[in-house]
């Protein structure tokens, strides 16, 4: 089973960038996008509930902010899940900030941290967030969930996970409080998967700003995570990093499991 997850940066600029035509060659068993900044009813009919090539049609959850055009994140799925629904807080809600669906062997959340902005004007909001994050994990493992977090977390975890950690040690997505709420996460039996299998790799990114060609450079920062349960990670074949992938300032990842 492959679930691929991508902050697309606005699912209606992405039609435009071969999004349709990648996915349904791709061809995940589920795909997780963040960002989306759209309500279903502003899409075509193809976006929707895009048909795979095998003919196979995808069933489509969405979470989307009070706010149009921003936030926001949907699921696309093959197999349809037991269970879907919001995360039940309606600061997050409100929001679009994630999504919670359960199948026979997991319960993935598609989720889509704050951005804790400039001078942590949003830090406050970002920690809440990712306390809450971190209690619905603990309390879905303690039932014997197994449990896949997927999204953009807005945080470079280690120096390893952004091109020039020095001088972003007081920027969004780097500061101290994101990096300790990693570690307390990362410390309660949650696996970040790509580190797993490559845990010394430098230079793998997942976005890229858009200016002074970043990408091209590859000065980047690694935000985007599939993490998973202890007890999960014996079934992860493979956790990927897409970079050939373009459309948006951040590429997709990819998880591969063993079921």
């Amino acid at each position: 089973m492959n679930i691929i997850s991508w902050n697309v940066n606005g699912i209606r600029a992405i039609e435009n960038k071969g999004f349709l035509e990648w996915l349904t060659n791709e061809a995940p068993n589920i795909i997780c996008l963040q960002e989306t900044k759209a309500h279903p009813e502003q899409l075509s009919s193809h976006l929707k509930n895009p048909v795979c090539k095998d003919g196979t049609q995808y069933k489509s959850f969405w979470a989307s902010a009070q706010k149009k055009g921003y936030s926001g994140v949907c699921v696309f799925t093959k197999t349809e899940p037991l269970d879907v629904s919001f995360l039940g807080i309606k600061e997050f809600d409100d929001e679009g900030r994630g999504l919670q669906l359960s199948y026979k062997d997991f319960v993935l959340i598609c989720a889509y941290f704050p951005n804790s902005k400039d001078g942590g004007s949003r830090l406050q909001y970002k920690l809440d967030f990712c306390g809450a994050m971190l209690e619905r994990c603990k309390a879905l493992a303690a039932k014997g969930k197994n449990v896949i977090l997927c999204g953009d977390y807005n945080i470079a975890h280690k120096p390893i996970d952004l091109a020039r950690p020095k001088e972003n040690e007081n920027n969004a997505g780097y500061l101290p409080e994101e990096r300790a709420w990693m570690d307390v996460f990362t410390g309660n039996s949650f696996i970040d998967t790509f580190r797993h299998f490559y845990p010394d790799e430098p230079d793998k990114y997942t976005w890229w700003s858009y200016r002074t060609r970043a990408r091209e450079r590859n000065v980047g920062w690694r935000l985007d995570y599939f993490c998973v349960d202890s007890q999960f990670i014996s079934k992860v074949e493979s956790s990927a990093i897409m970079a050939n992938v373009d459309g948006s300032d951040h590429c997709p990842i990819k998880l591969s499991l063993k079921l």
